[in-house]
């Protein structure tokens, strides 16, 4: 009887609209602590739209942990903070899922150091993989062994954890493979732990998503990164826009999975969520996309058109205009 409601209400829906005639539903998500904030926000007034009848849970298990559950079918839709891999896509297939993939936003990945470092003015990228790459673990513990005119002081690090999209994203862009990072540092999903512990230590320096750091900025300070024109820039909506935030500017999506969709109240929140993004993203201090790129995933959603548009690979440095244009070929 309930599947027989369920494709009724369905079928009463338009995409676009509100109003979800199925009570006691749940639109189950789940991934990326990056994307998080917009999920919650969106999450948050779907609810007070829909008066309730529709709970959303979003869960925090990172993206790799939010695809892992994905492509079993245990969620309707993952956060990502980075393209789908091929691993997965694999994964997807065996498991019989097809996925909506939906850019939603674009993210400034932020390097911090405390406050009162008044040694760093900015970090190149050769600096960074000094610090961060593989071959570093163990060698590299003092300020003064990235550049000698940095003080004698040991360098503690805080990153993201393994299961973060973050994690995949900084290591491809900084050491030039996903995952290739030294281990002595201290990992986590939770971005609160990684604020508590550059806050707490002078000589400490980490990297997360631009959002937390504008939430935290009372207690960090970004560091300006040179980007491939040899400026060095600090992370913002406008450098994000601009191109000039490179090669840590990333977009950030959404993954729908399509039998979830044949439910009203998934189909519902994913329709809100494409058309409120722009103000909610811009409200939550990350990058929004053209209003043609929401209209554009509303039409994908719409459709059903499945698969991924990066080959199952990591994108590096890759722009708002440059994503607009790879969208529009697809």
């Amino acid at each position: 009887m309930l599947s027989m409601i369920r494709k009724a209400a369905f079928a009463a829906v338009a995409f676009g609209t509100v109003s979800v005639a199925l009570a006691d539903a749940t639109v189950k998500i789940d991934g990326s602590s990056t994307v998080y904030p917009i999920t919650e926000a969106v999450a948050e007034e779907f609810q007070r739209e829909t008066k309730g009848d529709v709970k959303v849970t979003v869960g925090i298990s990172g993206t790799g942990g939010g695809f892992k559950k994905f492509v079993r079918g245990e969620t309707d839709i993952s956060n990502a903070s980075r393209p789908i891999l091929q691993k997965e896509i694999d994964e997807a297939k065996k498991n019989g899922i097809e996925y909506i993939e939906l850019p939603v936003a674009f993210d400034a990945l932020t390097v911090m150091v405390n406050p009162s470092n008044d040694w760093i003015t900015q970090f190149t990228v050769a600096e960074l993989k000094t610090i961060w790459s593989p071959d570093a673990e163990g060698k590299i513990t003092k300020w003064n062994q990235v550049n000698p005119a940095w003080p004698d002081a040991p360098l503690k690090l805080y990153g993201a954890g393994p299961d973060s999209g973050t994690f995949d994203y900084f290591t491809e862009a900084i050491n030039g493979k996903s995952k290739a990072s030294r281990k002595d540092f201290t990992p986590s999903e939770d971005d609160n732990v990684l604020v508590q512990g550059i806050a707490s230590d002078r000589n400490a320096t980490g990297y997360f998503g631009l959002a937390y750091y504008e939430e935290n900025k009372d207690k960090l300070r970004a560091v300006p990164i040179v980007n491939s024109a040899g400026k060095a820039v600090l992370p913002s909506v406008e450098a994000v826009k601009s191109g000039d935030y490179n090669p840590l500017a990333r977009p950030i999506f959404i993954y729908v999975n399509k039998k979830s969709l044949e439910k009203a109240e998934v189909k519902q929140f994913v329709a809100f969520y494409l058309k409120n993004a722009p103000e909610l993203v811009k409200e939550v201090k990350y990058v929004p996309l053209p209003d043609k790129a929401y209209q554009m995933a509303a039409d994908r959603a719409m459709s059903g058109k499945t698969g991924s548009v990066f080959g199952g690979k990591e994108q590096v440095g890759m722009t708002i205009e440059e994503l607009f244009t790879r969208e529009l070929q697809n």
